[in-house]
């Protein structure tokens, strides 16, 4: 999938936290995550103006925030974009996670070759590259980012751990909030026993109607889950049983823009 800071501390944007809903123990008070049940538009595939009953979007960290709404920006933080795979090959080829014939170990799914997040001096040499990236969400105007591929060392063979991603998540959300945003949890149900000492605020949430894994995620940031399912059947059962609580989207799996062919987009 795709690849900014902050809200200030004087503005509460549109669909922010109420008092009611606080932020994770590592989080300063400037940061506000979302609300519960806010309407939310999954815009990676091109951004484009949100339906009027949509109050929070996300879009990839090279697009502008939706004015008026609660903006989170995509970063693609555990691995590297296809069609970035030579500049990182030519300028930081020692941070790509190799196999054992030195050849960059690939995510089949997406073509996207592993960061190695797996000691900390290549953990501090990527925030180098990432840490910019967090930091032109906040100056776009974004209230939080999501750094996706959390579970990248789920594809490694066993060269990454679940440790080296919480690890490095704790930088990224380090650096969200000295940027003053809020930062999701972004699938990975496995380390949600870690979202606090990490530095988690919310979750965005792919096809955990699917995986039997909403209950959980509900559970530990207090409703504040914007779910994406991408299959009808799952977004049916999803609005069923949690429509007035989560924030539910479908989309087709390319998250192809509004207008385009085979554009998909629902909310409940």
């Amino acid at each position: 999938m795709a690849l900014g800071t902050a809200c200030s501390a004087e503005r509460a944007p549109h669909g922010a936290g109420s008092g009611t809903s606080k932020p994770s123990p590592a989080a300063p008070t400037a940061v506000r995550p979302p609300t519960a049940d806010a309407v939310f538009d999954y815009q990676l595939g091109g951004a484009y103006p949100p339906p009027d009953n949509v109050r929070a979007v996300s879009r990839d960290r090279t697009a502008e925030p939706a004015p008026g709404h609660y903006n989170v920006c995509y970063v693609n933080a555990f691995q590297a974009q296809p069609e970035d795979t030579g500049s990182w090959e030519d300028d930081h080829p020692e941070l790509l996670l190799r196999d054992g014939h030195g050849d960059p170990v690939i995510d089949e799914d997406w073509d996207e070759p592993l960061l190695d997040i797996s000691t900390s001096a290549k953990r501090a040499a990527l925030m180098e590259i990432v840490g910019p990236w967090i930091d032109g969400c906040a100056e776009a105007g974004y209230d939080a980012v999501e750094p996706d591929n959390l579970d990248s060392y789920e594809r490694s063979g066993g060269r990454l751990t679940a440790g080296h991603a919480a690890a490095f998540a704790r930088l990224l959300a380090r650096r969200a909030h000295q940027r003053h945003l809020a930062i999701a949890q972004k699938n990975t149900a496995d380390l949600l026993p870690q979202r606090g000492r990490i530095g988690f605020d919310f979750a965005v949430v792919e096809e955990c109607t699917r995986y039997k894994e909403c209950t959980d995620f509900a559970a530990a940031y207090a409703n504040r889950v914007f779910v994406i399912e991408y299959r009808k059947q799952d977004f049916t059962a999803a609005c069923r049983a949690w429509g007035k609580k989560l924030s539910l989207t479908l989309r087709d799996r390319e998250v192809r823009p509004a207008g385009a062919k085979g554009s998909l987009r629902r909310y409940c």
